[in-house]
């Protein structure tokens, strides 16, 4: 019998918002991780480049993540709709906090070694001269390019929040999550694209130290409503899902005399 979240697949769940609060947050990862990409974008801010051209390819940069992001979503999402058609919903969110802890635990110096034990190094090293490719035309569809290959490089902040997309409600919320999240990036990347000037390390320092602090709160909510207790929009309690009416009565055949 299959489990569901009392109105999961008609409401936007609050719980979608925790992607935008994350990503704002984890933006200050970003500045530490990304933060160089985004101060070398090609094109200078003088007399010669108009004004709206300057500032027009850095939000498509920086929008070009936020596409891949909600791409992502959306594939991370279909796997999670397709465990939840299956009757696996409760222990999909139970899951996905799970997973959310074991990444926090994981050091991000290890991603290039698990790439490489999942063979994906060379397919990173061709993402990379892509990118790079990209990355030296001067072009407002190159700067879109280049951001949504940015999203593709590995990135501990995107893999936990891509945990986060595996109990959405449904594909539209996976990708509402991770469009929300990407949207949360966007304040301070762009900031930082559009100023050339950093956060002051110090700040950056104390807010990428609260990032597996909001990761843990994050996972603890999804455990929490996975396990159904009862609790209003902290832990819903979860209901079987009633057969269709078509489903639990025969057809009636007519018949012609």
């Amino acid at each position: 019998m299959a489990y569901l979240l009392p109105n999961s697949n008609t409401r936007f769940s609050p719980m979608l918002w925790a992607g935008f609060i994350f990503g704002l947050l984890g933006s200050f990862h970003c500045v530490g991780m990304c933060g160089a990409i985004a101060l070398a974008l090609p094109g200078q801010l003088d007399a010669a480049e108009a004004h709206w051209r300057y500032v027009g390819g850095r939000l498509l940069y920086h929008l070009g993540r936020v596409t891949t992001y909600t791409l992502l979503g959306v594939a991370v999402g279909a796997v999670g709709q397709s465990l939840r058609l299956a009757g696996w919903q409760q222990g999909l969110s139970i899951a996905s906090g799970l997973l959310i802890l074991l990444l926090v635990a994981v050091p991000e110096r290890h991603t290039s070694r698990l790439a490489a034990a999942l063979y994906l190094d060379r397919p990173l090293a061709y993402l990379k001269q892509t990118l790079a490719r990209f990355f030296r035309r001067q072009e407002l569809s190159a700067l879109y390019v280049t951001g949504m290959l940015n999203g593709l490089l590995p990135c501990g902040l995107v893999y936990l929040a891509l945990a986060g997309t595996l109990s959405a409600p449904g594909v539209g919320g996976a990708a509402a999550y991770m469009l929300l999240f990407g949207l949360g990036t966007l304040p301070l990347m762009l900031g930082l694209s559009l100023t050339g000037r950093l956060v002051p390390l110090g700040w950056r320092i104390r807010m990428r130290q609260a990032v597996p602090y909001v990761a843990t709160v994050l996972a603890v909510l999804f455990i929490l409503r996975g396990l159904g207790l009862g609790v209003p929009y902290l832990s819903p309690q979860l209901v079987h899902a009633a057969p269709t009416a078509h489903a639990a009565q025969p057809s009636t055949t007519h018949y012609c005399h």
